[in-house]
């Protein structure tokens, strides 16, 4: 069996390396069998190869013959897909990327990994909402510009942190397996914990609070819905004036979620306290305003999913469909 990885180097702290399939070379061992051959792609990206086009073509050509396709980000449609192709593995929950009326027309099988990182995410929630509300990142990063050296004071007092968890309010918006995660780590923390309804619900289902009173009365807001078009720009200008001035806001749910535009007016109008985001609208940012040197935002490079349990599990999840594809073939 023929299988081709795409962009499988996200999967690994090594990716920028030339010699990262041969670092891991172990871990991806267990996607395939003595039998099996294993190709794994780099620069599988629009920037390397300067167009969708030529893209498209450099897939199509990657997998011409390929029993297994597996891909993170690669877009797989009609303009590279064949007819051989049996299996698609998508490495990450998200299938955006996928058109299904192109695969299904071929009859290829499409198939996601599913809650490998609810841990890691959570974690990096409480990383971020910690470090924001602490000031630790900016606390140090003037530490190391010298502020302390200067300091008349044994500390610097502006760097003092206004809230403690134990006796805050924290709103999750999104309630799947991630959210809940976060609400049971805030609830030993002893934070309260409101789980928001739907935006514009009618009626409001037990143990939810209605949306525009979860922004007004929490002091922090953590996201964590899917990017649909109906939660595309959930927050905005609207619903950052209904925060309360010393609230923060946590984005670790997809860049389109908050209107970006509208949080960076927002913290630096001083409107909302602070922000964290772990994605943006464009991944990788060429330009994106919240890159600005904000001290009251702190952005990470997408790596919330991402610790070691996570990523193997990834790698344990496609080798389970791989086997069961080959099982099939032999029934």
């Amino acid at each position: 069996m023929k299988i081709v990885a795409l962009d499988i180097q996200t999967l690994f702290p090594e990716a920028e390396d030339d010699n990262c399939f041969e670092i891991n070379e172990q871990e991806l061992g267990r996607l395939c069998g003595a039998d099996d051959e294993l190709i794994c792609c780099r620069n599988m990206n629009v920037n390397h190869f300067g167009s969708m086009e030529r893209l498209n073509e450099a897939v199509a050509t990657a997998i011409a013959n390929a029993d297994v396709v597996i891909t993170n980000k690669v877009k797989l449609n009609k303009a590279n897909l064949n007819a051989g192709i049996k299996l698609i593995l998508v490495s990450g929950t998200g299938t955006n990327n996928i058109t299904f009326a192109d695969t299904d027309a071929l009859g290829i099988r499409v198939q996601n990994c599913v809650a490998y990182g609810v841990n890691s995410v959570v974690q990096h929630t409480l990383g971020l909402m910690l470090s924001l509300i602490n000031n630790i990142t900016v606390a140090d990063r003037h530490v190391r510009q010298g502020d302390w050296n200067r300091s008349e004071n044994f500390c610097i007092c502006r760097y003092f942190f206004p809230l403690e968890l134990k006796s805050s309010t924290i709103g999750i918006i999104g309630c799947g397996a991630i959210g809940r995660g976060v609400a049971e780590a805030a609830s030993a923390l002893g934070m309260k914990v409101l789980l928001a309804e739907r935006r514009g619900a009618q009626q409001i289902r037990d143990g939810r609070t209605a949306f525009e009173e979860v922004l007004a009365e929490s002091d922090v807001i953590s996201v964590h819905c899917p990017l649909t078009p109906q939660t595309a720009g959930l927050i905005s200008d609207r619903e950052l004036s209904l925060m309360k001035r010393n609230a923060y806001l946590i984005n670790v749910a997809r860049g389109g979620v908050v209107d970006e535009h509208a949080l960076y007016r927002a913290l630096t109008e001083k409107r909302i306290a602070g922000a964290a985001t772990d994605v943006l609208t464009e991944e990788p940012p060429r330009e994106n305003i919240l890159l600005s040197d904000l001290d009251n935002l702190i952005v990470t490079p997408h790596i919330a999913w991402g610790s070691r349990n996570a990523r193997m599990e990834i790698i344990r999840q496609m080798s389970v469909h791989i086997a069961e594809l080959k099982k099939a073939a032999t029934a």
